[in-house]
């Protein structure tokens, strides 16, 4: 099931330490994107993908993560791992397609293994236009800015809101759908990555974390009543 364009995407994701954190709280959130009007779904893990996938028929782009502290690479970093979120019920499988070293298959591998054995669409997280060009010639049926910012080579970008330079750089070279991802924490930085020609957005803390989100307004609380 593509990924519609100009279309929102809601990242329901909650790490261990989260109080939303479990299948439960995630399939909530996504019905309450969806009922938003969210046009996808991004998940990580088999179990809550499953549950996601029992509430809605909305698009599914599924990935596992998996931390090793000898590898940088912790988004889908092998087959075995993709297999599970596919069979799960993620229609579209997202991976980390940066350069760097990873527990798993080269992504070239990696991304055909995926199209050929699983018949899954490939979702290619990416930090540079150079890493972004090589996902796609290798087959990745999207391409995302969801990494600069998280890798050695752009961490100075962290700080400085979304990549949309990479973003219209992606469009001009690349002949698969482009999407934005990474930091688009307004409605008007969504509205300005589908005027830069992104086929569609991805937001996740900015809608889907309440603690990340209650922080940002305490900061501000606090900056104005020392």
């Amino acid at each position: 099931m593509p990924i519609p364009k100009g279309a929102l995407v809601v990242s329901c994701q909650a790490r261990a330490d989260n109080p939303l954190h479990g299948p439960v709280y995630m399939s909530a959130m996504a019905l309450a994107a969806e009922a938003g009007g969210a046009k996808g779904i991004r998940a990580n893990g088999a179990e809550d993908i499953a549950a996601i996938r029992a509430v809605t028929a909305l698009p599914i782009i599924g990935i596992s993560k998996v931390f090793d502290d000898r590898f940088a690479v912790y988004i889908t970093p092998g087959f075995e791992d993709a297999a599970r979120i596919a069979k799960a019920g993620a229609d579209i499988v997202g991976i980390d397609a940066t350069a760097r070293p990873r527990n798993g298959e080269p992504v070239e591998r990696l991304i055909a293994r995926i199209r050929s054995e699983l018949g899954k669409e490939v979702f290619a997280d990416i930090s540079t236009l150079e890493e972004g060009k090589a996902a796609h010639a290798y087959g990745a049926t999207y391409v995302a800015t969801t990494l600069s910012g998280y890798t050695d080579e752009t961490a100075s970008r962290k700080g400085e809101g979304p990549d949309l330079e990479l973003l219209e750089a992606l469009v001009a070279a690349l002949q698969v759908p482009v999407v934005a991802e990474g930091r688009f924490d307004t409605p008007d930085l969504v509205a300005e990555a589908l005027k830069r020609g992104a086929h569609a957005v991805v937001v996740g803390t900015a809608i889907t974390n309440p603690r990340e989100i209650t922080k940002k307004f305490v900061r501000a609380a606090e900056a104005r009543n020392p």
